[in-house]
């Protein structure tokens, strides 16, 4: 499946559809960018309570395999 994304570092039209799996303990099975700046809370992982999620929707170029990720929906 293509589409009209243009690749951002050679500029080939019709960038491929995957996604950034994340395979970590709790994990929903895909990468999610979360809003704000990077907190730690007190076990070493990142608070993320009451921030806003989106899937991270990822498409990579078929001529020079830059990744281009764009956060798409929320999760």
């Amino acid at each position: 499946m293509t589409n009209s994304f243009r690749c951002t570092h050679c500029g080939t039209v019709g960038l491929e559809p995957g996604f950034v799996e994340d395979a970590g303990q709790n994990s929903r099975g895909y990468a999610r960018w979360i809003q704000g700046a990077l907190e730690r809370g007190p076990f070493g992982g990142a608070k993320r309570m009451g921030k806003p999620t989106w899937q991270i929707d990822a498409y990579r170029c078929p001529n020079c395999a830059h990744l281009e990720l764009f956060a798409g929906r929320r999760a």
